[in-house]
């Protein structure tokens, strides 16, 4: 595969090259012909000298003008089909309004919990039930725990908290108000997502935890940081909070990026704290750092964590055990 990839490349710089040649022979032969030809007309009085330079001028800015565009044109073309992504996802139409006028805005959440008969399947596969009449009820302040074989849609529960979509029938509940009836806004402002892998964006490390609380002081970022097992690498580093994380963070491994998703969510310091498979792509020692911050961050809020690993939902106050979309067993550890 490495040796047809080589070769690949190796015809694909040839190309270039040879087209480059070609291109360059065509635009300096074409300066040639002209200035033979002007020459010929100043020679026989069919024109001035000073004409031949004004035109010869405009021929060279704008020969090099027309070579510059081509050379950006494949760019331009990535470009068209960049923003036309970004724009499909921007005019892309939702039933959920954020922004409903009508809708009861929430200023504070106890974290309550309550999926009640729901029945639920998604939009683009609606042959296919996820959940059929779900009944789960979560307290303010306790840690559930979702465990099950792989493809049973636990983080589809997750994802109707978050009302990414409506169920069928049934309800689901917040602090005992159908969450339907609430301003989707709101309801998410007191909610904290940290997901398998964080979004992080090409700047430094204080900017991507900023992002969790804007209007955080250094003291407070600098006691999430502790407070989720990040200060100490993150102070290590050559540029300390200053460091560049990479696109994606890819200048971060993957322990170290889940504590940033944390300190944010420490910053947040909302009701409720939703864990999508937090650890799951962590080596031993990288889960056991990131799981104590989590035990840290889980006291005093509502917490659901979709897991499959048993050091992730030992502390849990109950665990839920999904199949089929229903819950085939509830318990502790």
């Amino acid at each position: 595969f490495g040796i047809k990839v080589v070769g690949l490349s190796s015809f694909g710089l040839s190309v270039t090259s040879q087209n480059f040649l070609l291109s360059q022979l065509g635009l300096h032969g074409s300066y040639g012909l002209a200035l033979w030809n002007a020459s010929r007309l100043v020679h026989n009085g069919m024109t001035h000298f000073f004409n031949v330079i004004v035109v010869y001028m405009i021929l060279v800015v704008g020969s090099y003008a027309l070579s510059e565009t081509m050379i950006l044109a494949p760019h331009v073309a990535k470009s068209r089909e960049a923003v036309k992504s970004v724009f499909e996802i921007l005019d892309r139409k939702t039933l959920m309004e954020p922004e409903d006028s009508e809708a009861f805005k929430v200023e504070d959440f106890k974290g309550d919990i309550e999926f009640r008969q729901v029945r639920f399947c998604y939009p683009s596969r609606p042959q296919i039930t996820v959940f059929d009449d779900l009944d789960l009820k979560l307290e303010s302040g306790s840690n559930l725990a979702l465990v099950g074989a792989s493809g049973c849609d636990k983080s589809s529960i997750i994802e109707l908290i978050e009302r990414f979509y409506d169920p069928i029938s049934g309800i689901v509940l917040i602090d005992g108000m159908d969450l339907r009836s609430l301003h989707l806004r709101s309801v998410r402002m007191h909610m904290t997502l940290v997901q398998q892998e964080p979004a992080l964006f090409a700047t430094s490390i204080k900017d991507n935890i900023l992002y969790g609380n804007e209007q955080a002081m250094e003291e407070e970022v600098i006691k999430a940081t502790e407070i989720a097992n990040a200060h100490e690498f993150i102070s290590k580093l050559p540029d300390g909070y200053g460091m560049m994380v990479g696109d994606r963070g890819v200048e971060m491994s993957g322990g170290q990026k889940q504590r940033l998703a944390i300190v944010r969510a420490v910053l947040k310091n909302l009701a409720i704290l939703l864990l999508d498979e937090a650890t799951s792509g962590l080596d031993a020692e990288s889960e056991r750092v990131v799981q104590e911050a989590l035990e840290r961050v889980i006291e005093h809020r509502t917490c659901i964590v979709v897991a499959h690993r048993l050091s992730t939902i030992k502390n849990a106050s109950t665990i839920v055990v999904m199949k089929n979309g229903r819950i085939a067993k509830e318990g502790s550890h």
